[in-house]
């Protein structure tokens, strides 16, 4: 039962997956929509330049028959003519024409959006197996495209059937109206009818929209295993970014314990903390933290310090200030400066007692430290605020 249910497709396609699909052209698509807003486009255009149209193709048709005798038998005062009235047709429609493109341009952003790829146009070949074509055939997609095409029919069929009954009486009266207000009642009761029928596809393009749009969805959902499996190739195997991470802080504490014998003095808890310092006089700043670390780590630190004879302090307050508020290759805090000053001192005077210089400087005892960067100092003062205030501890 548990393999059952992973193989089932019910989790939402990741972001990964639309993308994929969208490089390889499949986007949601309603040709429903599509084709009513083209429509209707032109509809309206037709209803709102329908008057102006036909006045400036009339008056095209009647200069392309004016023509003298003489100049029916001139062949190039013919194609001149011709030309002349095309020109004047192809503007006259030229507005329509605008028109329309921009909605059939605009009109795949409502479902969809633009898509611009080359993959779409690719050959597959695959697309030519006839096992394939007749399982498209009873599919459900194909079902539902059938039920589409029906209620078309059904729908624009009786939308068309209602406006001829209705202007049925308009139409015969036509007959004894004048040539030029005839012409104008017909084009007007052709274009309230055409947006009338064309408006009844708005009925199917506002299933057809959200239909298709829950199918795409539907049809990208992926199992809870195809998304671990995509997690894991987006995001790495969790067991190899471990042994990754494992690695990079290998090598960090490699180059770490390589930076050792380079400090000046190792500050340590004794036992807990050893943090390495070191102080270059020909740069500019405070110094720096080049190793640090706790128990173990801190031990090999010490064990390191000792076979190169770098000087080791016991200072705890310092060594835990240091370690909780640096990190590798960071300045010690500017409120650190005193304390660590002191530590210098206390090392370079020892280097000239060494060097038979001087007499042994007395080692540092009392280094101030602010309370407040001192974990231990913090931890204590807030067990006992808790234990003021009477919550456990």
């Amino acid at each position: 039962m548990a393999e059952d249910s992973d193989a089932e497709k019910t989790e939402p396609a990741s972001q990964k997956r639309l993308e994929q699909a969208r490089e390889e052209g499949d986007v949601p698509r309603s040709r429903e929509v599509a084709t009513f807003t083209v429509l209707m486009a032109a509809g309206a255009g037709l209803w709102m330049t329908g008057e102006g149209l036909i006045r400036q193709l009339s008056s095209a048709l009647v200069s392309g028959l004016a023509l003298t005798p003489e100049q029916v038998f001139d062949a190039d005062v013919l194609i001149n003519r011709i030309l002349v009235d095309l020109v004047r047709v192809l503007l006259a429609c030229l507005p329509l024409g605008v028109a329309v493109m921009i909605v059939a341009l605009v009109s795949p952003l409502l479902v969809g959006g633009w898509l611009f790829t080359g993959k779409a146009v690719m050959p597959n070949f695959g697309k030519l197996n006839p096992i394939n074509g007749i399982g498209n055939m009873f599919s459900t997609n194909a079902l539902v495209e059938l039920f589409k095409a029906v209620a078309k029919a059904l729908v624009v069929g009786l939308v068309a059937w209602l406006v001829v009954m209705k202007q049925k009486d308009a139409v015969i009266g036509l007959a004894v109206e004048p040539l030029k207000l005839g012409t104008a009642h017909l084009l007007h009761m052709l274009a309230s009818s055409f947006l009338f029928i064309v408006g009844a596809l708005g009925f199917i393009a506002a299933i057809d929209g959200p239909y298709q749009m829950w199918h795409y969805a539907n049809k990208l959902k992926m199992t809870r295993q195809e998304l671990i499996q995509e997690s894991k190739e987006s995001d790495g195997n969790p067991q190899i970014k471990a042994k990754i991470r494992q690695l990079q802080r290998e090598m960090a504490k490699r180059r770490m314990m390589a930076d050792v014998p380079t400090a000046d003095v190792v500050v340590t808890n004794p036992t807990h903390y050893a943090v390495a310092l070191k102080y270059d006089d020909g740069m500019r700043g405070a110094p720096r933290v080049v190793a640090k670390g706790t128990d173990e780590v801190a031990a090999k630190i010490r064990e390191i310090a000792r076979e190169h004879k770098v000087t080791m302090l016991e200072a705890p307050p310092l060594a835990r200030a240091l370690f909780k508020h640096t990190e590798i290759g960071d300045e010690i805090p500017e409120a650190l400066y005193a304390a660590v000053a002191e530590v210098l001192a206390y090392v370079f005077q020892l280097r000239l007692f060494s060097k038979g210089n001087g007499n042994r400087p007395e080692v540092p005892k009392k280094l101030e430290v602010p309370p407040e960067l001192d974990p231990l100092h913090v931890s204590t003062l807030k067990q006992q605020t808790d234990t003021n205030n009477g919550a456990p501890v």
